[in-house]
């Protein structure tokens, strides 16, 4: 048994709980430390796949646009060239059919892509 001073005597056993609840309480710190910077990790990834997911939803939509500026400035040329009333009315319902169709497409394809960047994104977020 170790003595102070005072007389007052910590016994032994009372020595090891105390240095075995230290021991406990130290892991445990480590434990939660460990955990918090996985969560913090995760988040981390998580915000890099929806930032990940975002940036090609806007290349996507740039990409388009550009697709869309290209195809009316070639109407606009056809149109200029026209040679009579028909030949507009003709060139305006092609020009429109294949807007039409393509923004189907692409409107297929956003959807496909931000869909799946949702899911990279919820599936980061859940591990």
């Amino acid at each position: 048994m170790a003595n102070d001073k005072s007389g007052f005597e910590v016994p032994d056993q009372m020595r090891d709980f105390a240095d075995k609840s230290v021991d406990q309480a130290r892991k445990a710190f480590d434990d939660f430390m460990s955990m918090t910077q996985k969560a913090v990790a995760n988040v981390e990834g998580s915000a890099s796949v929806a930032q990940s997911g975002a940036t090609d939803v806007n290349r996507k939509t740039l990409s388009y646009a550009e697709e869309h500026v290209d195809a009316a400035f070639k109407f606009a040329q056809q149109m200029v060239r026209a040679k009579d009333v028909d030949e507009v009315v003709s060139l305006q319902r092609d020009y429109m059919r294949k807007q039409m169709e393509s923004l189907g497409e692409q409107t297929r394809d956003l959807s496909a892509t931000a869909t799946k960047a949702a899911k990279k994104a919820s599936d980061a977020a859940k591990e």
